[in-house]
């Protein structure tokens, strides 16, 4: 029997010697992978000389994450190389006590009340980041919602009090330490552990980075609001700096106050899984987001109109975002046409039988949303950008196709805090800026790293509402 594929499971064509289909996913990854469902619900690919198990058929992909997971480890090439840069965060652990110890502390981080409580400072936040943009400026929409979804994250990560200094130079890092993380995932892990310059100048910066780290942290820990003694709560409820506390506070307090903490390694982890995670994803939707409604002008007027009829004259308040379904679909359509994850990867920990195809022992299973977002079964027309498919039947229909949060017990713990935070930057960019325009003709190609990405996309932003 072949070490590659059963005779029931077919072999992806245009495989090359040596490199196997490592040419076809880097040159043409996103329509490869989406070309992967005509051959067979599950199809086996090689990546070198390495055979891998794509899953096409959302059900068997369900089998993977949710019926069969324990037999299916969080592991492969992509995750293999994300934990030399995340260590033992929640997204990269393996499974098993540890991973289900943590997720239970930081469950109560990512529940809808706690993120309201932080909701207003998040909005303060992005509105003085958006408002300083220069108008008619060309802006680099890509870098800009990276920089303000990292900076409305630090504000609900560690509170509204953090230093200046400290959220500067994280501002500052990321950006770099995203390209190398992306970079050390794509090349052979031999190359990466050269003493490169490049992969010098990355190690440093994930040093410097978890320096910044812990030096938020200490500050918390100075600031972190001790249990109470009895008979407290009620001078507490009414003072006003008791009040002002509880608005500083962050969601990392949760997870400095628990009763069995992390050790400051982990602490460190969890939050550079926690800032990576936000930043990339986030602000890779919302890039395409713009985009798409630059391209709409119809979709921009009903964003204009249901923003208006919700907040008036006034300011965004958080209490507003359940009363903008309509934004909420137009992300919705972004997150299911541009990924934002495009691969990801599981390892089998035992010979498996997955839809009649044998997945041996310690292969890479891999499955894609990006694939499953694109099927014409579930989506029609998937290419389009069509907001308004997302009907309570579409919705129903596409539960087991919408896979950009994953599914089963390693599902991402933070979905609720991406919807508010996708929302509250949408909104926020559209009250201030209810304009904006592509500089080039050429609409953006989208680039399938870790994200699905814009190779380019540079906006001018405009006060004046459009006509009619």
């Amino acid at each position: 029997m072949s070490a590659l594929a059963t005779p029931s499971t077919p072999t992806a064509p245009g495989g090359l010697p040596l490199i196997g289909h490592g040419l076809q996913l880097a040159r043409n990854p996103l329509p490869f992978i989406d070309s992967l469902r005509a051959h067979g619900s599950v199809v086996c690919i090689r990546i070198g000389p390495t055979p891998a198990y794509v899953v096409t058929d959302p059900a068997l992909t369900r089998k993977v994450l949710v019926t069969d997971a324990a037999h299916y480890a969080k592991g492969g090439k992509i995750i293999d190389a994300l934990r030399v840069f995340f260590g033992d965060g929640l997204a990269t652990i393996a499974d098993g006590e540890a991973h289900l110890r943590n997720r239970r502390l930081m469950q109560p981080m990512f529940n809808k009340a706690h993120i309201a409580e932080r909701g207003d400072a998040m909005i303060d936040q992005v509105r003085t980041l958006v408002g300083a943009w220069t108008e008619g400026q060309p802006r680099d929409v890509y870098a800009d919602m990276n920089e303000v979804t990292l900076a409305a994250f630090l504000v609900a990560l560690f509170g509204a009090d953090l230093p200046e200094h400290l959220a500067g130079e994280f501002t500052s890092l990321m950006p770099d330490i995203m390209k190398g993380t992306i970079r050390q995932t794509i090349l052979p892990p031999w190359v990466t552990r050269l003493p490169l310059p490049a992969n010098r100048a990355h190690a440093q910066r994930v040093a410097r980075l978890r320096s910044l780290i812990d030096e938020a942290i200490d500050h918390r820990l100075s600031r972190v609001t001790r249990p109470q003694a009895p008979g407290t709560e009620a001078a507490a409820a009414g003072c006003p700096h008791a009040a002002g506390q509880e608005r500083q506070a962050g969601l990392f307090d949760t997870l400095l106050t628990a009763e069995d903490p992390l050790t400051r390694q982990q602490l460190q982890d969890e939050a550079i899984t926690l800032l990576t995670g936000a930043i990339e994803t986030t602000g890779t939707t919302l890039a395409w987001t713009l985009c798409e409604i630059a391209r709409h002008p119809q979709i921009r007027r009903r964003l204009l109109e249901e923003l208006d009829s919700v907040c008036g004259d006034r300011p965004l308040r958080y209490a507003d975002l359940e009363h903008l379904p309509y934004a909420r679909k137009v992300l919705q359509e972004a997150i299911r046409k541009y990924g934002p994850a495009w691969l990801v990867t599981r390892t089998a920990t035992r010979d498996m039988d997955l839809g009649g195809h044998r997945i041996p022992r310690g292969a890479d299973v891999v499955w894609s949303p990006y694939l499953h977002q694109h099927d014409p079964e579930v989506f029609t027309d998937p290419d389009a950008f069509d907001p308004d498919r997302w009907t309570p039947e579409t919705v129903s229909a596409a539960r087991g196709s919408f896979l950009a949060f994953g599914d089963g017990r390693r599902k991402c713990i933070g979905e609720n805090f991406a919807w508010a935070e996708l929302q509250i930057i949408l909104a926020t960019v559209l009250r201030t800026w209810p304009v904006f325009t592509p500089v080039s003709s050429r609409p953006p190609r989208p680039q399938a790293v870790v994200t699905v990405k814009p190779d380019a996309l540079t906006m001018t932003f405009h006060q004046a509402r459009p006509a009619g």
